[in-house]
């Protein structure tokens, strides 16, 4: 078999309409064959690159076969991503679901008998307009016997794309921390979001709306209220085994229909930044830091709480 036999049939046209492509050198031709062929993008378009720059005198020739290249680059994305959106659209409710589970533990004994325990699940559906995400966290610890940290948290997101950058979302979250004063905390949003920054290594969206938040406390009584929500949602890949990762929302609430504290105001925050690192296509290592602040914390209760943790995180 040939050398031009071996060439996808686009470039085979347009070298046999083209006379002229014959005087590339057939040393040049072939490192430009083979780095097609790789399937690597990259790859090609250096290999490209530096025949032009090699080759000065073929530099049409050479760009008469990048073009047929990127026109048969095009088709092959174009209809893979024809296919993944008949997919999609054909996917039950409980197909295409994505995750990762992370989990932390610590145990001492001797002078101090300390136990420690953490877990987090995130689940991910991307459709064509719709996405949700499902999470829940849970810290556990235990010192001399006695209990001094259990916080659970549950929420559930979707999101509708309204165009490239504009987004419209829900939000429904629950919260559990008997050490900042509650018993569970609950909140309901919705608003509108945008993609600031979305490209393959670095994406940044914020989203605002109003929620409403009922708390019941452990000293006794309950509060609703309404308020208002920013968040903002950080991720840059440094590269490709090493990510940072920064989520933020901020629930500024207007003390509306309190039972036990009256008239009272309260804003709360709550901020997760990690950096992951990657150790194979599934497993990975996460050190974070997460703060939780309230303006106006329950009696015998301190506004901010700081954890610090190093968990292994499983992707499926």
């Amino acid at each position: 078999m040939s050398r031009r036999a071996s060439l996808p049939l686009a470039l085979v046209l347009v070298c046999a309409a083209s006379p002229a492509l014959a005087e590339l050198p057939p040393s040049v031709r072939a490192m430009i064959d083979a780095a097609i062929a790789s399937g690597n993008e990259q790859t090609a378009s250096a290999v490209i690159a530096l025949a032009k720059q090699t080759n000065p005198d073929d530099v049409a020739e050479i760009d008469v076969i990048e073009a047929a290249y990127k026109e048969q680059l095009a088709a092959a994305r174009a209809t893979k991503a024809e296919a993944q959106q008949a997919a999609i659209r054909k996917a039950g409710p409980l197909d295409m679901w994505k995750g990762r589970g992370e989990v932390g533990a610590f145990r001492s004994t001797g002078n101090t008998d300390n136990l420690g325990l953490s877990l987090a699940v995130t689940l991910d559906r991307k459709g064509v307009d719709w996405t949700h995400r499902l999470r829940g966290t849970a810290d556990y610890q235990q010192s001399n016997g006695s209990t001094t940290r259990e916080q659970y948290f549950a929420s559930y997101e979707p999101r509708y794309q309204i165009n490239d950058g504009l987004f419209a979302y829900g939000l429904a979250q629950y919260e559990r921390d008997e050490f900042q004063g509650y018993y569970g905390r609950y909140a309901l949003s919705g608003g509108l979001g945008y993609r600031v920054v979305a490209n393959g290594a670095v994406n940044l969206s914020v989203k605002a709306g109003p929620a409403y938040r009922r708390t019941d406390y452990v000293i006794g009584g309950a509060e609703d209220s309404l308020a208002a929500l920013a968040g903002i949602d950080f991720n840059w890949k440094i590269n490709d085994r090493l990510s940072l990762t920064h989520d933020a929302n901020a629930v500024a609430e207007s003390g509306g229909e309190a039972t036990v504290f009256l008239d009272s105001s309260n804003t709360s925050l709550n901020f997760v930044t990690g950096l992951d690192a990657k150790i194979s296509n599934r497993l990975s290592t996460r050190l974070s830091y997460s703060l939780d602040y309230n303006s106006n914390p329950p009696l015998n209760s301190v506004s901010t709480d700081t954890l610090s943790r190093f968990t292994l995180v499983y992707g499926f």
